[in-house]
C-alpha cells in the first residue's frame, strides 16, 4: 500500500515538472503576439477597430490589404499579412501610424510577388 502511494506521488511530482515551463511562460508577454493571444484591453480593441475601419473604408486596397492582421498590445500595433504592392503596404502602415503613432507601429507586411 505504501509503495502505491509513493508511486502516485512520484507520478504527480514528475508530471508537475513537465508542465512547469508552460506555467512559467503563461505570465510572460509574447515576443510575437498573434491576434488570438492579444490582451482584451478596451483601448487596444478601440485602436484595432479604428485602424480596421480605415483600411476597409479605403476601396483602393485589394482583398489582401483589407484582410491584413492588426494586433494591438499595450498601444503598440503589429501589422501582419500580405499587401498587393508597396503603395498598398504604405497606405496600410499610414492608417496604423495615424491612430497609434509613428513610433508604435511594427510593420511585418509582405508584398505579394507577381508570378506568371
Amino acid at each position: 500500500m505504501r509503495t502505491k502511494i509513493q508511486a502516485h506521488l512520484l507520478t504527480i511530482a514528475f508530471g508537475s515538472c513537465l508542465l512547469m515551463p508552460a506555467w512559467a511562460a503563461a505570465g510572460q508577454p509574447q515576443a510575437n503576439p498573434t491576434a488570438d493571444q492579444s490582451k482584451n484591453d478596451h483601448a487596444d480593441r478601440q485602436l484595432v477597430r479604428d485602424i480596421r475601419r480605415a483600411v476597409v473604408k479605403d476601396k483602393s486596397l485589394s482583398t489582401y490589404g483589407h484582410n491584413v492582421t492588426i494586433i494591438a498590445e499595450g498601444g503598440k500595433v503589429t501589422l501582419r499579412g500580405t499587401a498587393r504592392s508597396e503603395e498598398e503596404k504604405s497606405a496600410i502602415e499610414g492608417y496604423a501610424k495615424k491612430y497609434a503613432g509613428a513610433d508604435k507601429v511594427v510593420d511585418e507586411l509582405n508584398v505579394k510577388s507577381e508570378t506568371k
